[in-house]
C-alpha cells in the first residue's frame, strides 16, 4: 500500500474520479494551444471587439494577410472562430464569447 503524506485513499479516489478522460485532456491541450501564439492572441483580441475581415485585421495589426489567413484557419479548425460571407468578403467572428472571458481572467491574474 502506498503511503501519502497529506493525501488519504478517499482523497485520491475523489481526485482520480474528477480528472478528465485522456481524450478530453488532449482536446483541452489543443484548445489552449491556440492561446500560445502572439499573432492568434492579437487576432482573437480584435475579434472580441468586433467582427473583422482579413484585410482589416492585417491593417490593424500590421501583419501580412497570408499570416492572418493561416492563423484564422487554425482558429477555425478549432471552432474558435467562424465566418460569414458578405459578397466576396469573409467576415470573421468568435464562435463563443468565452474566449474573451478567458483573456480577461488571464490578464487580471497577472
Amino acid at each position: 500500500m502506498e503511503k501519502f503524506l497529506l493525501l488519504s485513499e478517499r482523497n485520491k479516489r475523489d481526485i482520480l474520479s474528477a480528472l478528465p478522460r485522456d481524450s478530453d485532456i488532449l482536446k483541452l491541450a489543443d484548445y489552449f494551444q491556440n492561446f500560445s501564439d502572439s499573432t492568434r492572441i492579437k487576432i482573437l483580441t480584435c475579434l472580441s471587439m468586433m467582427d473583422m475581415c482579413v484585410n482589416d485585421l492585417s491593417t490593424v495589426l500590421g501583419i501580412n494577410q497570408t499570416t492572418i489567413s493561416h492563423q484564422l484557419k487554425l482558429l477555425k479548425d478549432q471552432n474558435i472562430v467562424s465566418y460569414k460571407r458578405e459578397g466576396k468578403i469573409l467576415i470573421y467572428y468568435l464562435t463563443n464569447q468565452s474566449v474573451n472571458d478567458i483573456f480577461m481572467y488571464a490578464i487580471n491574474g497577472f
